[in-house]
Parts: structure tokens; sequence; C-alpha cells
């Protein structure tokens, strides 16, 4: 009877065991597994970035100026520098000194500004003026300085071209006459010649090298196979006054004094070359 009643419980037992079991693989099935789902980063489009120049080039400039720069009475805005062909002074109808004493001048205001900054200085002492960025960027381009002003005006000094430099006489005086301001340039000038205009109380603007130092002239081939000769260090100043062994001359608002030879040997480097009053 015992043994019965052991079995069936035994029965019983195993029955619940495996109704349990399936409920629970059914339980088990029924569960919702959560899925992760990756959501790709969007790339967003890049913003449409103007670049503005706020200083224009040497390049944009000069062309928006000259493209409505008033001619001069003739048409021009280049000519050629004639080499200078006035009969040579009489040094004895020469005063024995003469400086000029209403002048002033200020520093240049680019690295390699100083033929528009005498410019100025010297058409200020004839009562006249103009814009010194305007008058600098209205002067011609060119690699080759008897046409236009050789590379860039920041650049450093002490170059040649084709890189920065600066400009000769000649596109200095048509510029001035477009202002208004009668002005002349020449090659091959004389010290007595100008000593007679000093005399006169015309003061002279001349190329030299550095401070009134020596140099070495090189001919430079441009681009178009003109020759022209150039000079490390080239530079410009006003001479003011002379005596019978020395020059005076203004240079960046200054004024210094130089013997003749000293003088002589600097400005013959790059042929003499001067811009006046005519």
């Amino acid at each position: 009877m015992r043994g019965a009643i052991s079995l069936k419980k035994l029965s019983w037992l195993i029955a619940l065991t495996v109704v349990f079991a399936l409920i629970n693989v059914s339980c088990k099935a029924a569960e919702i597994t959560p899925t992760r789902t990756f959501i790709a980063p969007t790339l967003l489009p890049s913003p449409q970035i103007q670049v503005i120049h706020a200083t224009p080039t040497l390049e944009e400039l000069s062309a928006t100026v000259m493209a409505t720069a008033t001619p001069s009475s003739s048409g021009q805005t280049q000519s050629p520098v004639p080499t200078q062909a006035t009969p040579t002074i009489d040094e004895s109808t020469l005063p024995p000194e003469h400086f000029i004493r209403n002048i002033s001048g200020h520093h240049q205001y680019f690295p390699l500004g100083c033929e528009t900054a005498a410019a100025k200085d010297w058409a200020n002492y004839f009562h006249k003026d103009f814009n010194e960025f305007e008058f600098q960027y209205r002067l011609p381009l060119s690699d080759n300085p008897d046409l236009g002003f050789v590379g860039s005006v920041d650049a450093p000094w002490g170059q040649t071209p084709p890189y920065g430099y600066g400009v000769y006489a000649g596109p200095v005086a048509d510029l001035l006459n477009v202002y208004g301001i009668p002005a002349k340039a020449y090659k091959g000038y004389t010290l007595d010649q100008i000593k007679a205009k000093i005399a006169a109380d015309k003061p002279v603007i001349v190329w030299v090298i550095g401070n009134m130092v020596g140099g070495v002239p090189a001919e430079y081939t441009d681009k178009k196979g003109n020759k022209v000769i150039v000079a490390a260090y080239e530079h410009v100043v006003i001479v003011t006054g002379y005596d019978a062994t020395h020059i005076r001359y203004m240079n960046n608002g200054k004024f210094y004094q130089t013997p003749n030879e000293v003088f002589l040997n600097s400005w013959g480097v790059l042929g003499n070359m001067v811009v006046l009053d005519p």
C-alpha cells in the first residue's frame, strides 16, 4: 500500500515537474528581447566660407585706381626717361653755396615707398599735396623699374628685380604730372645742373644707394627683353643744398651732409637719375 502511494506521489511529482518545465519554456519564448538601434551621425554640409581681403593686393589696387585715373594732357601714362641734353652749366656762374631752408619731410609709409614719400615731400614744398597711399597704388606695375613699380611695396629692402625693388624716375614724374604737379625725369644729369636748380630754390629728387653709400650696378633683362641697370638698396632722397665740398640732402625727413665725391659715387650707380621741377 505504502509502495503504491509512493509510486503515485512520484508520478504526480514527475507530472508537475514536466508541466512547470513546459510553462517556464513558454514564458521564456514569449519574452521580448530588446534590440539596440545604431543611428549613424549625420554629416552636416560644410558652411560656405567667403574669403574677404581686408587689404587689397598691390595688383588689385593698382588696377582699380589706374582704371579711373585722369590721363595726362598728352594722354600718356608712361614716357621714356631722356638722357639730360641741357648744356653744361658754367660753374663760375653758380653761387659758392646755397641751402633751401623751408623744406621738411616725413618717414616713408611703405617699406619700399621711398619714391612716393620723397615725391610727396617734394610736392609739398611747391604747395601741392596728394595722398601717399593713393599715389603709391596709382604707379604702374612692371618688372622693369623704368616702366613701373617692381614687386611688392611691402617687400624687404635690398632686393633687385624681379623681386620687390621700387621704381625709377619716369613713372614718378608721369604720375606727378597726372596730379597737376609739373615734373620732369632725366638720366645723365650733372652735379652742376643740380646746383643750378638748388640755387633757384628748386629741390631735386635723386636716385642713390642706401643712405648715400656705394653700390654695384647690374644689368637686368625684363620679361620683354628690355635691359635696365639695377642695384641692391636702391633709394631716393631729395637734394636741398650745397657748398664748395658737400651736398646737403633730406632722407625720410632728416637732413644729412656728405662730400661731393661720396654723393657722386652713390648717385652714379643708377645713372645720375633725377626728378625735378622743369
